[in-house]
């Protein structure tokens, strides 16, 4: 199947020309668009790159997932900040939103570091001057680096790049992560605070490298300035919004903040009016964090590699909307997923599976070690989609499930044992099926409802339950070659106890409903369903 991809921003062509030398892939290229049109080529596509001009707020999601078949599964963002896309909807919705955060670490640290020296040293403002005539060195006077405290917020890669940097320049760094628990970072040599006010209070230049989310939006506020060192410097290069415009200029304004350089706005570009462009103590750039050749085209080609990887199955990198699940898995990991599709598939052939209120799936032995909750995840999805008509992926399907009132568990059996998958299912009765993948590296069910099996379930199949009496083979053979349709394999397990045969029968062409219903008709035979997996 090809996987179509819609780039709708401007790229580095870097990223076009990787996803054009795939193959089963169509690239287009369409940039600028809005509204409906956006909506009609967005719904259309497996995937969409976008940088930060085009906008994927909920009203276009929404409108995306009313066009029937929509085919949306996946988002990347060539950059860091993913404020255009609406985390919440996409995520509704079972679509993948991924950035490439890592490939642009490096220049955007180096962009952060050069603000902070420029800053200390007047560069900016000084050039100014010297470029209006003027050779007024007492006024730029600037400060040292080296024994001077540094504070970074946000631990992150980012943030680890610039601590790197700082300590080469011989400053103290002091660090603040609400996602780091340890007292350190980068080997002791960083010191972690408990908080953003413990941290304020002690640093001569605060750098931020954090998204903005209701939590950072106005981080650096009145109240922070009120507790900070006199003549702090500031640099914001992460998101506009986190540091309040309005408290800084009265900071600045007040002589208690000596500078601030940013890259980043509330709204961009600011206004002609804004503050921000008159006043002595800011140097301003215009949101260059990550513009550089080199970034333009590593964040171009991550972003594009990301959204195919995952497209293609074969892992999610850099989302942000994952809730931390492990994709990565090897092709003997993949295999127990596509045998967990395939499972509950059959088992929804065989048995009502659309009212089920408990699924369990437990993996036993080596193979699939470390990995089971993301295996087991897969098959939920599976089952969900057997269930109601949403979009289930790999990214809601523990929210959707809550929602239905499935409850789903994971069971980890002994890693000693012989690999192999069982997934049980509760609700008006309770089904099993069990399956396994040989040395041939082929998926096979070996249980189904107690009857055991060997068989790679694929292709078009029949599905009977029968009397465990003799004939039974003959009476299904003599109406199926009356139909005309050939037999390419045909399993029967037998029951321990209820006398309920069931046969798996192959076929070459899908069966008919009138086929069906002759099959039916057959004394013995209870239940008759088919399949194509």
């Amino acid at each position: 199947m090809t996987i179509k991809i819609l780039i709708a921003d401007k790229l580095a062509p870097e990223g076009a020309t990787f996803l054009k030398s795939q193959t089963n892939v169509e690239v287009i290229e369409n940039t600028g668009l809005t509204g409906d049109e956006l909506v009609q080529a967005a719904s259309s596509v497996d995937g969409v790159i976008v940088r930060s001009a085009v906008k994927l707020p909920e009203e276009i999601l929404d409108k995306c997932f009313e066009i029937p078949n929509c085919r949306l599964k996946g988002i990347a963002r060539a950059g860091v900040g993913v404020d255009n896309i609406d985390l919440p909807t996409a995520t509704k919705y079972g679509i993948a939103v991924m950035n490439s955060a890592s490939a642009s670490t490096i220049t955007t640290a180096e962009h952060a570091f050069a603000l902070i020296i420029s800053l200390a040293r007047n560069i900016a403002s000084s050039n100014a001057v010297f470029r209006g005539g003027g050779w007024d060195r007492a006024n730029f006077v600037g400060v040292q680096l080296a024994g001077r405290t540094l504070g970074i917020v946000g631990m992150g890669r980012i943030g680890q790049a610039i601590a790197r940097r700082s300590l080469a320049f011989g400053m103290e760094v002091l660090g603040f992560d609400p996602f780091m628990k340890e007292t350190t970072a980068l080997d002791g040599h960083v010191r972690m605070m408990p908080s953003f006010d413990d941290l304020i209070k002690q640093v001569d230049i605060v750098t931020f490298h954090v998204p903005r989310t209701e939590q950072t939006t106005g981080m650096l506020g009145k109240k922070q300035f009120a507790i900070c060192k006199d003549d702090l410097l500031v640099i914001n290069a992460a998101r506009g919004g986190i540091v309040d415009e309005e408290a800084l200029i009265e900071a600045l304004d007040a002589g208690k903040c000596a500078g601030a350089a940013i890259d980043v706005y509330m709204s961009e570009p600011p206004a002609e009016d804004h503050p921000f462009r008159s006043n002595p103590k800011v140097l301003c750039t215009p949101h260059l964090g990550a513009s550089t050749v080199e970034a333009q085209e590593a964040v171009a080609v991550n972003a594009c590699n990301s959204l195919l990887r995952y497209l293609q199955g074969e892992g999610l990198d850099s989302a942000v909307n994952a809730g931390g699940l492990d994709l990565q898995l090897n092709n003997r990991q993949r295999t127990y997923v596509e045998l967990a599709q395939r499972m509950i598939t059959l088992l929804g052939t065989v048995a009502t599976i659309t009212n089920t209120t408990e699924v369990t799936v437990e993996l036993r032995g080596k193979a699939t070690a470390g990995k089971s909750d993301t295996i087991a995840r897969y098959a939920l999805v599976a089952l969900l989609q057997q269930c109601c008509d949403e979009p289930i992926s790999i990214i809601n399907v523990s929210a959707m499930a809550r929602e239905l009132g499935v409850t789903a568990s994971t069971v980890v059996g002994a890693t000693d044992a012989i690999d192999s998958l069982i997934i049980r299912t509760k609700g008006e009765h309770e089904h099993t099926i069990e399956g396994t993948v040989h040395a041939d590296g082929l998926p096979r069910v070996t249980n189904i409802e107690g009857r055991r099996f060997d068989m790679v379930p694929c292709g078009h199949m029949i599905a009977l339950f029968n009397n465990d009496t003799p004939g039974m083979v003959g009476r299904v053979g003599e109406v199926l070659g009356t139909a005309k349709l050939n037999i390419d394999e045909m399993v029967i397990g037998h029951g321990d106890d209820d006398g309920v045969a069931m046969m798996i029968i192959k076929t070459n062409t899908n069966p008919t409903d009138d086929l069906l219903e002759q099959l039916s008709a057959i004394d013995g035979v209870s239940k008759v369903a088919s399949a194509n997996i």
